[in-house]
């Protein structure tokens, strides 16, 4: 990595900026980066000079299953794994600075919910606290860390006490997150319903194979009502990215300023867009990704707006295999 990059990177305050520290990271990673390297030289481009973000090679992510994605000659000092399915060969983020991780998710927190003391947050993440390796834990782990209020805690199911302890918070005229899995939200909704009208409820999506999977909206009315409360937001993330977006309402997702979403065509993976009202597979640039790979594109279909905001449709069918021949022998 190069020195004095991540102040770089979390000072990014225009488009401009962004784009200047885009292209350098671009060509940093195309020299240190031997997969990125490699998949570049497949694909004949080895020595191209993009004048446009648009036109940078997005590496897909199943990459992260099969490969050592590492820019630059430090050693990993954790990796990430994705939770992945029966079956399923697990996606692995190596990380060579987790400083970098650390600022990244503070810095976003604050940029959309201000300082983590503000609250106490409850995680209720079953099927992700049980798995070490995950970053959404490491996430969250991290920001409870830094509340002032010992109250906030990991619960392991829906309960009774979840919600006794965030209206306890909110009648103190304190604020409060809860954060948590689709399922576990649900099953808190329906089995538990309580008035958490002033509390911050943030899903970050999956059923996990716990329940039936149901489109957002849907989702959202069910959590609305059980816990009554009039907005829910929504955290993006994945297991290869270092940085997050959050939604206030409606799956409308932001980015953090070292941030942003694009869109490719399904049948043309070179084919990659800025254009709003623009619906397709999503590539994600995420300039805190320097000692791995910016330049991902992802499995999920969705549409950039007018507002530079986005949301996520779904996933495409055949994410699985798509990309992966490019580099075997």
């Amino acid at each position: 990595m190069k020195t004095g990059y991540p102040d770089k990177i979390f000072s990014i305050k225009s488009p401009e900026d962004f784009e200047e520290t885009a292209f350098e990271i671009f060509r940093y990673q195309a020299e240190n980066n031997n997969v990125y390297k490699q998949f570049l030289d497949r694909l004949g481009l080895k020595a191209m000079h993009p004048v446009k973000i648009e036109e940078i090679p997005f590496l897909p992510v199943e990459f992260f299953r099969n490969h050592v994605i590492v820019s630059g000659t430090q050693d990993s000092k954790i990796f990430f794994e994705s939770t992945g399915t029966t079956g399923m060969i697990k996606s692995r983020h190596y990380v060579t600075d987790l400083s970098i991780y650390d600022r990244s998710l503070t810095e976003c927190f604050r940029l959309f919910y201000g300082s983590p003391q503000e609250y106490v947050i409850a995680a209720l993440l079953p099927s992700y606290i049980e798995r070490p390796a995950s970053s959404l834990v490491y996430m969250v782990r991290k920001l409870i860390e830094q509340g002032a209020d010992k109250r906030s805690s990991f619960f392991m199911k829906a309960s009774g006490d979840i919600t006794k302890l965030l209206r306890n918070v909110i009648d103190e005229g304190k604020k409060a997150m809860l954060l948590g899995v689709s399922f576990a939200l649900l099953d808190l909704a329906e089995k538990y319903p309580a008035d958490l009208n002033g509390v911050v409820i943030a899903e970050t999506g999956g059923m996990k194979g716990k329940r039936k999977e149901i489109i957002r909206e849907e989702l959202h009315g069910i959590i609305k009502k059980g816990l009554n409360v009039s907005v829910v937001h929504s955290e993006y993330g994945m297991t290869e990215l270092l940085s997050q977006a959050w939604s206030a309402d409606g799956g409308m997702f932001r980015c953090p300023p070292w941030m942003k979403v694009l869109v490719r065509e399904i049948n043309d993976p070179l084919a990659v867009s800025l254009s709003p009202n623009r619906t397709g597979c999503i590539n994600i640039i995420d300039l805190a990704n320097i000692n791995s790979c910016s330049f991902i594109a992802t499995g999920d279909i969705g549409r950039i707006h007018e507002n530079g905001m986005f949301e996520v449709l779904g996933r495409y069918d055949h994410s699985e295999t798509r990309g992966c021949n490019l580099m075997a022998e």
